[in-house]
């Protein structure tokens, strides 16, 4: 019996507008991604990127085709699926730990209840000692730590990050990585991540998804044949660089052609 993808793109596509001043931002994205998997998404702006990762969170409608998940097709938002995005949208006043609560609140749970779950994931994220803390208190990693706890406390089976990283410094980014590695190792929740540094997409990731753009599509899917758990010594390695060169190259060389 065949195993039914986590999250399945059937032949999607996205126009926006209409007539001449139609921009076909995805054209027939075919895609499984696995329960418990790594998948990051790489190609140059304007390929379809974050309008795929919003079809699957439900923040926009297909055009054509459809997108599944756990076999059941995407209606809207929906508590499965946890977003975050590259701006850490928190509430500014609200203490890290209402920030983390406010979705279980929002799902009903009794208030020891709420409190109890933030904190775990608030520990898990590193922030224990800032629970009570304002956000205009953190640091930008400290904000997209507090994030990321915030979409794990709901519990979603899916996370959908696009560029969570990207405003951060090297050092915290490098950082958050491995803390994003070393969470998922422990529940195995399947992650699609949006990213434009190469070498954040072969160190994270199961697969690479290249897209092309004009019109966004799917160009090439790279495995990263990398042991878990993964850390400098993986970085350095020249199998690590063998991937990267091959991303690189079929982004960057292939997007110079083109143009």
């Amino acid at each position: 019996m065949a195993t039914i993808p986590k999250i399945h793109f059937d032949n999607v596509g996205k126009i926006f507008g209409t007539g001449p001043n139609a921009f076909i931002a995805l054209e027939k994205l075919n895609l499984d991604i696995a329960d418990g998997e790594i998948v990051t998404v790489v190609g140059p702006s304007g390929c379809g990127k974050s309008t795929a990762m919003n079809i699957v969170a439900g923040l926009q409608e297909a055009t054509s085709g459809q997108c599944l998940v756990d076999g059941k097709a995407v209606r809207g938002p929906g508590p499965d699926r946890g977003v975050i995005f590259q701006q850490y949208a928190l509430f500014p006043w609200l203490t890290v730990r209402r920030n983390v609560e406010f979705g279980l609140k929002l799902q009903g749970l009794p208030v020891a209840e709420r409190r109890s779950r933030a904190m775990h994931y608030i520990e898990l994220v590193g922030l224990a000692d800032f629970a009570d803390a304002l956000p205009k208190m953190l640091s930008g990693g400290m904000k997209q730590r507090c994030a990321i706890a915030r979409a794990y406390a709901v519990n979603p089976s899916v996370l959908l990050m696009d560029e969570p990283f990207g405003a951060l410094d090297a050092l915290t980014r490098v950082r958050l990585q491995d803390q994003l590695l070393d969470t998922w190792s422990r529940d195995r929740r399947t992650v699609m991540f949006i990213t434009h540094d190469v070498d954040e997409a072969v160190y994270l990731a199961h697969r690479v998804i290249v897209m092309a753009a004009r019109p966004g599509r799917l160009q090439e899917i790279i495995e990263v044949d990398l042991p878990f758990p993964r850390n400098e010594d993986i970085r350095l390695s020249p199998e690590f660089t063998e991937i990267r060169n091959r991303v690189w190259h079929a982004v960057y060389t292939r997007k110079s052609k083109a143009a």
